[in-house]
């Protein structure tokens, strides 16, 4: 990421309405095949005020924004730290490839005990998430034929088996694929780095994609039936405990900061 691009989606992280856990950078940079004209995914996890967290009124758990800033396409999305926590407790793979995102803008002591957690946090289960993300992935393929849903259905497969077998949250196909070599996935990337965004692949031979596709969801399956993973996450208290000091720690530096600008 270049360092002018880095200061510009850092200050949009600062102009959001609630302090922010963690902010990192999802989609195509963060799985290794970014193209010239891709937008920057920002995700991340604020933190409401507690007393709209605990009050009755209705709370913005759910922020999105999108647009053009400085030329660079963005698009935004965070989680109330509550909502997030929730989705971390289901088998939910976006969540995890979010909080474990090595691509990050912003950062706290509490997002480091959130990743901590993770280990605890991943269950065989989570196989279901991939098996399901990669049946969309691949129909959008069928479809119309373009290099980026082919790239997101080895992606996917592939987070999904290298998960199941080491427990690690692995997002970038590049790394990945330094295990798997698969030659055509290498040339794909190559496709879509040097090109657009939205791409089609000329001449792509169907029969060998589809014959792959379904090669690694059988492999992705048995991978999910021989894991040593386990059937539920094992943090739920240490999760809870974490929340309560997020929502008091949080809570008490917005206070602190709103006696401060009451006083200039």
């Amino acid at each position: 990421m270049r360092l002018e691009r880095k200061d510009l989606l850092s200050s949009i992280v600062h102009e959001q309405p609630y302090p922010l856990l963690f902010a990192t950078i999802s989609g195509a940079h963060l799985y290794g095949f970014p193209s010239r004209d891709s937008d920057y995914d920002l995700r991340g996890v604020h933190v409401l005020p507690l007393r709209d967290a605990i009050g009755q009124r209705a709370t913005r758990d759910t922020i999105e924004s999108s647009g053009v800033r400085d030329g660079v396409e963005l698009d935004l999305v965070t989680h109330d730290a509550l909502k997030f926590f929730q989705l971390l407790l289901k088998r939910n793979g976006y969540v995890l490839e979010q909080l474990t995102s090595p691509l990050i803008v912003h950062t706290t002591a509490e997002h480091e005990e959130l990743k901590a957690l993770v280990p605890q946090l991943v269950t065989r289960h989570h196989a279901h998430h991939y098996l399901g993300f990669v049946r969309t992935q691949w129909r959008l393929f069928e479809k119309d034929r373009r290099v980026k849903p082919l790239l997101y259905v080895y992606r996917v497969l592939l987070t999904g088996i290298h998960l199941m077998q080491t427990g690690v949250v692995e997002a970038n196909l590049v790394r990945l694929n330094d295990s798997f070599r698969l030659a055509h996935v290498e040339e794909l990337i190559s496709q879509k780095i040097t090109g657009e965004e939205n791409a089609s692949m000329e001449g792509a031979d169907l029969s060998f994609h589809t014959r792959e596709y379904e090669r690694l969801t059988v492999e992705l399956e048995n991978a999910r039936e021989t894991s040593s993973l386990p059937d539920g996450p094992a943090c739920i208290g240490a999760l809870n405990d974490l929340l309560v000091r997020v929502r008091l720690s949080f809570d008490s530096a917005m206070r602190g900061a709103e006696g401060a600008e009451g006083t200039v």
